[in-house]
C-alpha cells in the first residue's frame, strides 16, 4: 500500500473509522515530512489519535487543537488549549521536516493564528555550554506572559534563585530546571514541581 500513495493531495472517502490511521501515517511516512489531517470534531480527532498510536507509535503527533471558548468571548482559552497550538506552531516555524502528523479539527484550523516568522522571533533556545544573557532570559519569559514566583507550582511559573531558573511551560508535563555557571548553561533537566525531585 505504502507504493501506491504518491501525491502529496489525496482525498479519501468512505474509509472505515481506525483504517485511516493507517492511511494518514503511510503518507506521512511517504511524504517525509509533516502531514495535515483535519478532523470533523473534537471526538473524531482524539479517534484518530488513538488508532495512531496503534498504527505509527514511532510517529510524533503535533496537536493542533481549537480554542475552548467562543471568539471575543470574556473567558480566554485554557493554557495547555493555547501552549498546545504555540508548540506546534513553533516546531513548524523552526522548520520541523522529519516524517509527523498535525492532528487538527476544522475548528482548529479556521482560528487565525500568528505569522510564521512572528512565531520563529518569539521562541527561546538553547544548549549546553552555551553562554545565556540571564537577564534577557528573564525579561523574555516576563514578556511572554510567564508569572514570577518564589517556587514554580503551576503552569506558567518561573523562578529565578541564584544560579538557577526554573520554568513551567504550560502544556508541560513538568518543570524545566535550568543550572548556570555564571552565565553558561551548564544543565538542563525536568522536575516535577510538587516534590521538586528530578525526573
Amino acid at each position: 500500500m505504502t507504493a501506491a500513495i504518491t501525491r502529496t493531495d489525496l482525498t479519501v472517502g468512505g474509509a472505515p473509522e481506525g483504517f485511516d490511521a493507517r492511511i494518514v501515517s503511510e503518507l506521512a511516512r511517504g511524504h517525509g515530512g509533516p502531514v495535515l489531517h483535519l478532523a470533523r470534531d473534537d471526538r473524531r480527532a482524539a479517534a484518530m489519535e488513538e488508532a495512531l498510536s496503534f498504527f505509527a507509535p514511532d510517529l510524533p503527533i503535533l496537536r493542533f487543537p481549537a480554542w475552548d471558548c467562543t471568539p471575543y468571548d470574556r473567558i480566554s482559552p485554557h493554557a495547555e488549549v493555547s501552549a498546545a497550538r504555540m508548540a506546534t506552531l513553533a516546531a513548524l516555524a523552526d522548520g520541523f521536516a522529519a516524517p509527523a502528523i498535525i492532528l487538527a479539527t476544522v475548528n482548529a484550523a479556521t482560528i487565525r493564528t500568528p505569522a510564521r516568522e512572528w512565531v520563529a522571533a518569539a521562541s527561546w533556545s538553547a544548549n549546553v555550554g552555551e553562554r545565556v544573557n540571564i537577564e534577557a532570559l528573564t525579561d523574555y519569559l516576563a514578556r511572554s506572559g510567564f508569572n514570577r514566583a518564589s517556587t514554580v507550582t503551576e503552569p506558567g511559573d518561573f523562578a529565578l534563585r541564584g544560579g538557577i531558573i526554573d520554568i513551567f511551560p504550560p502544556g508541560a508535563e513538568n518543570s524545566v530546571r535550568l543550572d548556570f555557571f555564571g552565565d553558561v548553561l551548564d544543565g538542563a533537566r525536568r522536575f516535577e514541581a510538587e516534590s521538586q525531585r528530578t525526573v
